[in-house]
């Protein structure tokens, strides 16, 4: 799987647009399904997400000069409400390509019934685990990250023990040119952490680890400090290899909602607390009315 910002092997003449999975107001952002004519002359599916970037501080005094456009809209004493045309250099699009897309990403980002599932110790065992180990997910892409064969000029800090070590990097989110929706993953580099409900007492020194080298990268490179951090692991998690989250607290980052962020001192915590914590609590989770997942709880009688 091709996953960037950019095109790679094929152009723009090359996309035909299907249809549209989803679009987002707050976000401003669409997600389409499209498909590529390869070079082999095959066609392969591809997700593609368009989305309106950040204003940058640096650029806002060009927003306003002779050349950018304006078209009145609405006029009525004091208030006016206008349509601005700025100059292509300023009319960036951040595009996101997954490419060859398989139909799991494409029901990713089509706009679904989502259902809450409250997930007991015995649930996960029963229900959740089975279903995870019949799947292959693919997470090749991580292994790249983690033994330097893409993105390794991406890695903002890297503490390489097997056992305790991780890697920080940009999320592909985040554009890296303002601080107010800055984004970060911390990526383990163990292999068997599946996700939260694999963590006990054991890998706590992983997790302090994470949690105050990836504080002290992002201040010395950013200037951000932890304060102004949202640290955070997510149940369920979109791939199954331990990572956590690092968000600006004035981002409204995707998934940070009650329902499946967990903040890492939290998780910290509960661990000190209780070893097993994670392996007994019931956890609450999101699922989109067509995954797989949701069936087998119903199934079992469990949603």
């Amino acid at each position: 799987m091709f996953l960037a910002t950019y095109w790679c092997s094929f152009s723009w003449a090359s996309v035909l647009t299907i249809r549209l999975l989803r679009e987002s107001a707050r976000d401003k952002a669409v997600f389409l399904h499209g498909q590529v004519n390869g070079t082999s002359g095959d066609v392969k599916d591809a997700v593609v997400i368009l989305e309106k970037t950040p204003f940058q501080e640096e650029n806002i005094s060009d927003l306003l000069k002779n050349h950018t456009k304006l078209q009145l809209q609405m006029s009525n004493d004091i208030y006016s409400t206008y349509h601005l045309y700025p100059p292509p250099q300023l009319s960036e699009i951040k595009t996101t390509v997954i490419y060859p897309a398989t139909e799991k990403h494409l029901q990713k980002y089509l706009r679904q019934e989502v259902h809450l599932i409250r997930e007991t110790g015995e649930d996960y065992k029963n229900i959740t685990l089975p279903f995870i180990q019949s799947q292959s997910f693919s997470i090749q892409w991580v292994y790249n990250i983690l033994e330097k064969k893409a993105e390794a000029d991406r890695i903002i800090h890297e503490n390489p023990d097997p056992c305790n070590g991780f890697v920080l990097i940009p999320d592909f989110k985040w554009n890296q040119k303002q601080l107010d929706d800055l984004y970060l993953i911390a990526i383990s580099h163990r292999r068997e952490i599946k996700s939260l409900r694999d963590l006990t007492s054991e890998h706590l020194p992983l997790l302090k680890n994470i949690l105050q080298e990836g504080k002290e990268a992002i201040l010395k490179r950013f200037g951000v400090a932890g304060t102004q951090l949202r640290i955070y692991l997510h149940y369920q998690p979109s791939y199954y290899h331990l990572h956590v989250h690092f968000s600006a607290l004035s981002y409204d980052a995707p998934g940070i909602s009650v329902e499946r962020a967990h903040l890492l001192t939290h998780v910290i915590d509960n661990l000190e607390l209780d070893p097993q914590y994670y392996q007994k609590q019931a956890l609450t989770f999101a699922l989109r009315a067509d995954e797989p997942l949701l069936k087998k709880f119903q199934e079992a009688g469990r949603a």
